[in-house]
């Protein structure tokens, strides 16, 4: 079996929760880590046993041995960090959002498709089983036609306006930091909308602290999605079909189980493995991508992840929210 090594390129929160879950891949090891800072580089190297530290992101590319780099810097310099690894020849799994808009992520679909990289969104929602599951039991008409769906994302965060969720410089606000989960799950299950209206609440830093969307699509079935850095929600989906209900339980970006609620039937739970954080499930599906030399995932194309770009650009214009440099 072949073993991959994972660089993270940017130190933050994710990355330490990303570097915990490759551990339960027997064949991922971590490699190498970049930060701006060579000292904290060099400690995050230590605390996971990680041979190469660097301090700085252009070094990276100097580290031989490589074979997919998880990029884990804010939103606003995801273009830059992307595009250094694919004309450095590096395979690129991107966290979302993916860019600060459509421009900058065609260009970087652009450079993997010219250079023959692979590249990926790190929506690593795609990967649970609990929404393989749930896809299965949608597109078998369990629960009937899909009318409706509705996802929320919202928590508490701390007012900082140089944080980087209320920094209009690292492109913050609610909607590019966790809106775009309600929306990744809207179109994975109902495909592009016909429509979409939003509406937003800004913070005093100008970006969008809740913002809420509608959506109707050709099928018939509409959406509500909503997110929020000003109060604690449910974290849920529901899927409402002609023929019942289908809930993803646990905070639906990261479901472990679902409830079925057939119409006239008892509720039924169907429980859904989920080991650790589960960034892990990402990470193997890159492995799989690379073993078998594609330079992009069948399940989550970059079309899909382009469009999804779109239709956030589209939310912000119609919420007037525009960033530094656009």
């Amino acid at each position: 079996m072949r073993t991959f090594n994972w660089a993270i390129l940017g130190l933050g929160h994710i990355a330490h929760k990303f570097a915990e879950s490759l551990a339960l891949l027997p064949n991922a090891r971590l490699h190498a880590v970049a930060s701006r800072s060579a000292a904290k580089a060099e400690e995050f190297a230590a605390k996971f046993k990680v041979p190469h530290a660097v301090g700085s992101y252009d070094e990276l590319l100097t580290i031989p041995g490589i074979d997919a780099v998880y990029i884990a810097t804010p939103h606003s310099e995801h273009h830059a960090h992307t595009l250094l690894c694919l004309q450095g020849g590096l395979p690129v799994l991107c966290e979302k959002a993916f860019a600060l808009n459509a421009h900058q992520s065609q260009d970087m679909i652009n450079t993997a498709k010219e250079r023959g990289v692979f590249l990926m969104e790190a929506f690593w929602t795609r990967f649970f089983p609990a929404i393989n599951k749930a896809l299965e039991l949608v597109a078998d008409g369990t629960i009937g036609e899909v009318k409706h769906l509705a996802a929320d994302f919202g928590f508490v965060a701390s007012y900082q306006p140089e944080a980087r969720l209320f920094n209009p410089e690292l492109a913050g606000g609610s909607l590019l930091d966790i809106g775009v989960y309600p929306l990744f799950i809207s179109k994975l299950f109902l495909g592009e909308p016909q429509e979409i209206r939003a509406v937003a609440v800004p913070a005093p830093t100008g970006v969008d602290q809740n913002c809420a969307m509608v959506l109707s699509y050709a099928s018939g079935a509409t959406a509500s999605l909503f997110s929020t850095l000003a109060a604690n929600t449910d974290n849920q989906c529901i899927l409402y079909g002609s023929k019942g209900q289908l809930h993803l339980n646990g905070r639906f970006h990261a479901a472990n189980s679902l409830a079925l609620r057939l119409t006239d039937q008892e509720p039924q739970l169907i429980s859904c493995e989920k080991q650790g954080y589960g960034y892990h499930y990402e990470a193997e599906h890159v492995q799989q991508c690379l073993e078998q030399g594609l330079t992009e995932s069948p399940l989550l194309p970059l079309q899909f992840s382009q469009e999804l770009m779109q239709l956030m650009d589209t939310v912000r214009q119609q919420i007037g929210l525009r960033y530094p440099g656009e």
